[in-house]
């Protein structure tokens, strides 16, 4: 049996009025034809779900992309126009599921929005506008374009030799997309920059002691991840974690039944 994943979900308004909670196609396809997992979306409302049944019913997560940013409250900032709009229901339940991981060793991947959440739930702070700081580039979606366009791969991304990133790749630098608007200020205590772009943004990350799988990234190596050579390594990567995981927790289960 397939490694079940939970993709966390995005509240959305269809037709500005009836409430869903998505999930991006791109994703449940790397997980499925990649990382060779069964993909199931979490509503993000804590009404409806709990961290601790969350952790009983999957062998890992993944914390995606999504138009809504981090409330800057989580980070002990005020919130401001540039910051968007947000999601709070999903702060709750990500930010929360993420210590949680980090604590118990369930694997987790990172992407986009997913990448701050992890850094915030793990003591770090936000800036709200990469592209206002001196010296950074545009990171975001360009705004016309098919979506290939769109996704299309923008810039290196520059990982520590001997890291994660590095062993996972097979390479000290890869060529990525990049649509975001946000990025890390200050990195907490345990998070770990592992991987940057050319004008210092900080694209990769990991939690220091972790005992298990946390690598997260700023930009969506869901797009293509089949055929691109930093995506596919990354995708099979988590797999391989989440596969482990879902072999400990069958083991656990049947050590309760005997």
């Amino acid at each position: 049996m397939r490694p079940i994943i939970g993709v966390i979900g995005n509240h959305y308004l269809i037709n500005d009025q009836y409430s869903v909670q998505t999930g991006g196609t791109m994703n449940f396809d790397a997980l499925a034809s990649v990382a060779r997992c069964m993909p199931l979306i979490i509503p993000s409302n804590p009404d409806h779900v709990s961290v601790e049944e969350l952790l009983a019913c999957f062998d890992g997560f993944v914390f995606t992309g999504g138009r809504a940013n981090v409330h800057p409250e989580e980070y002990g900032e005020p919130e401001t126009d540039a910051h968007g709009s947000f999601d709070r229901g999903r702060d709750t339940i990500s930010l929360n599921l993420i210590r949680a991981c980090v604590a118990s060793g369930q694997p987790f991947l990172g992407i986009c929005r997913g990448f701050q959440e992890v850094a915030v739930a793990m003591g770090s702070s936000l800036h709200p506008e990469i592209r206002d700081l001196p010296g950074r580039e545009n990171h975001r979606m360009p705004p016309d374009g098919t979506i290939e366009e769109k996704f299309a791969l923008r810039h290196k991304v520059t990982v520590n030799e001997g890291g994660p990133f590095h062993r996972v790749f097979g390479a000290t630098e890869v060529i990525t997309n990049t649509l975001h608007g946000q990025g890390i200020k200050v990195a907490g205590p345990r998070v770990v920059v592992d991987g940057q772009a050319p004008d210092g943004t900080i694209e990769a990350i990991y939690i220091k002691d972790a005992p298990g799988f946390t690598m997260s990234v700023q930009w969506h190596p869901e797009y293509n991840a089949a055929r691109d050579p930093a995506s596919r390594p990354l995708f099979e990567a988590f797999g391989e974690a989440a596969r482990t995981w879902n072999i400990r927790r069958a083991g656990l289960a049947q050590l309760r039944v005997s």
